[in-house]
């Protein structure tokens, strides 16, 4: 999101997806009786919605060049029963989000990669706003892959997910953990418009990825914090995760990633990955 025209094509967009999933049924709208060849509320609809004209609406789904103020965005947002979640990314893609604090920029990760450490034998790794991954401890990397063994360039969880082979059957749920992975980047995505680097990631990810094109243009929007995932580990066999995202005060946005077992098998699962990583091993039969 490098410049001013794909800032607007992302709103315009966004804002039509986000008009086209509802129905008047929804919203207890009235019947007008003409035939609907397009699927979702009518833009008369939403501009009566949100108290705007027509025209207004028409524009910015166009991409216009309009800069709607945060009382236009919030009555957009419910019109459109918009989630906190996509609240937020409307308001980022206008540059209308206030800003409490300044962000800090590429810190060193320092005391939290301490922490990383000291949260052993959970499988723990710290993230920043871009899903680099900038601290792991060795449960982790018994868990998921060797992060010592990748270049720096390809240490990113998303770039892991869409790109690296070992990474293709990990989720059981592939599918899902892929679409909520776009949904919290688009979040990220629409934060950082300036983060050349971050637009770098969703451009090699647009271009190398078949899966990326068609999730990234479903424009959903989730920061996820806290779920569960099913693995197939390569050596302890299937195992269920759950997980919980913190944000620490100081760095806001650095992410602490925690894994605990869902069940006794994969609490069991991960205690052999956790004498694995003790011994210096890299084998085990499967449970």
């Amino acid at each position: 999101m490098s410049s001013e025209v794909d800032v607007t094509h992302e709103l315009a967009a966004f804002l039509r997806t986000r008009r086209e999933r509802l129905t008047p049924e929804e919203l207890a709208l009235p019947a007008s009786g003409r035939t609907r060849r397009t699927p979702g509320l009518r833009r008369e609809e939403v501009a009566e919605l949100a108290g705007v004209s027509v025209d207004y609406v028409v524009r910015l789904e166009q991409g216009r060049g309009l800069h709607p103020s945060p009382e236009v965005l919030e009555a957009l947002a419910r019109a459109l029963r918009l989630t906190d979640d996509e609240r937020a990314y409307l308001f980022d893609l206008a540059q209308q989000r206030p800003v409490t604090r300044p962000r800090p920029v590429d810190q060193e990760p320092g005391l939290l990669a301490r922490l990383v450490h000291d949260l052993s034998p959970l499988p723990c790794m710290l993230l920043n706003h871009r899903f680099d991954i900038l601290a792991w401890n060795d449960e982790m990397a018994g868990l998921l892959l060797d992060f010592d063994a990748l270049p720096d360039e390809q240490r990113n969880s998303l770039w892991l997910c869409f790109l690296h082979p070992d990474f293709r059957d990990l989720f059981r749920d592939r599918e899902e953990v892929l679409r909520e992975g776009i949904a919290d980047l688009r979040a990220a995505w629409a934060a950082h418009s300036s983060d050349a680097a971050l637009d770098g990631l969703v451009t090699e990810l647009t271009a190398r990825s078949e899966d990326f094109v068609r999730m990234w243009g479903m424009r959903d929007v989730k920061v996820n914090g806290r779920g569960r995932k099913r693995l197939r580990h390569p050596r302890v066999g299937s195992l269920t995760i759950e997980f919980e995202v913190l944000n620490p005060l100081q760095d806001p946005d650095h992410r602490l990633v925690i894994y605990r077992a869902a069940d006794a098998a994969s609490q069991a699962a991960l205690d052999a990955i956790a004498r694995e990583s003790a011994n210096g091993m890299r084998t085990l039969r499967a449970l």
